[in-house]
């Protein structure tokens, strides 16, 4: 979960994350749209892809990246759960539940 909180501190991969919800797009075509260095662009994708939010894959010799929006959805979901009052309750039944009886 900090990883993917770590890659959206970030205002430049929000908007890299902005354009992918929109449909996959090329390296190239993602660099278009920024005035970023080529090793400062791949390190941003790096931190999204490590993070589990985007995908790359190589076609011929253009690399595509696409959005993973369930684990985005997902890590949102799990950490509005922790802050919410009813969700420790209901982890405890859930693990006393997953318990077997002995």
């Amino acid at each position: 979960m900090n990883k993917v909180f770590e890659a959206l501190a970030s205002a430049a991969r929000r908007k890299i994350l902005a354009y992918l919800n929109q449909g996959e797009l090329s390296a190239g075509e993602i660099a278009e749209r920024f005035d970023f260095s080529k090793p400062a662009l791949s390190a941003h994708l790096r931190i999204l892809e490590e993070a589990g939010l985007i995908t790359r894959e190589k076609r011929g010799q253009f690399v595509f990246f696409r959005l993973v929006p369930e684990r985005l959805a997902n890590t949102v979901f799990a950490w509005a759960a922790e802050l919410c009052p009813v969700a420790r309750p209901l982890k405890r039944e859930v693990r006393a539940r997953r318990k077997p009886a002995g």
